[in-house]
């Protein structure tokens, strides 16, 4: 039985991390899904310059605004405007990651390059599991593309995809730009939801990946 709209609004609004973040004011639930990938992992650490692709409403800002510190710098990036942050060191901008022309104004706006890059990003659902999830990899594609323009040389990428079929052949294309890469399934994550992120540590540089080919 699909549930009706009334009845999916209650069950979020009575999910535990719906709730929670209502009461910690962090703009959406998601906010806990970096943090514990974080908390497990230790990728954004302070005075680091991250640059959140997809960054509406601001929960993952917040999050990382804390990790980050005020001698840190965060800057989010999305199609629609975001709720402006007060702080100096947090920055927003209204653009479209899967552009080109997006890379120059992300460099235009971070002092240095980026200590990680972070896409929590996902498509409009059609329902039609196929094309989600395609959809998923390509937004996945693309903040790749920007990741590999705006990291410094050892830094992190962790970014939303969903099971099926093209993940393996996506993680395949980022192993040889990282060190290490993970799939990671926070536990703010529904467990029911095919929804996962890939974690890639240690950004190799341009001159390491063709030494190693």
């Amino acid at each position: 039985m699909i549930p009706t709209p009334k009845a999916w609004l209650n069950e979020r609004k009575n999910e535990y991390y719906f709730k929670k973040a209502k009461e910690e004011n962090y703009r959406s639930r998601s906010t806990y899904k970096l943090i514990q990938a974080n908390e497990k992992y230790c990728f954004i650490r302070l005075r680091d310059i991250v640059v959140d692709l997809g960054a509406a409403p601001g929960g993952w800002i917040q999050a990382a605004r804390k990790m980050t510190g005020k001698h840190g710098y965060v800057l989010g990036v999305d199609l629609k405007p975001i709720e402006p942050f007060t702080q100096e060191y947090i920055r927003t901008i209204i653009a479209d990651f899967t552009e080109p022309g997006t890379v120059d104004q992300i460099l235009s706006f971070i002092p240095r390059k980026a200590d990680v890059v972070l896409c929590d990003a996902a498509p409009n659902v059609t329902g039609v599991w196929e094309v989600d999830h395609a959809r998923q990899i390509d937004l996945a594609e693309k903040a790749l593309e920007i990741a590999q323009c705006v990291l410094r040389p050892n830094g992190s990428f962790f970014v939303k995809v969903f099971e099926g079929e093209m993940l393996n052949d996506f993680m395949l294309n980022m192993k040889p730009l990282f060190e290490e890469v993970k799939l990671v399934k926070p536990q703010a994550s529904r467990q029911k939801s095919s929804e996962m992120y890939l974690l890639a540590l240690c950004f190799k540089t341009t001159r390491e990946v063709k030494e190693e080919n």
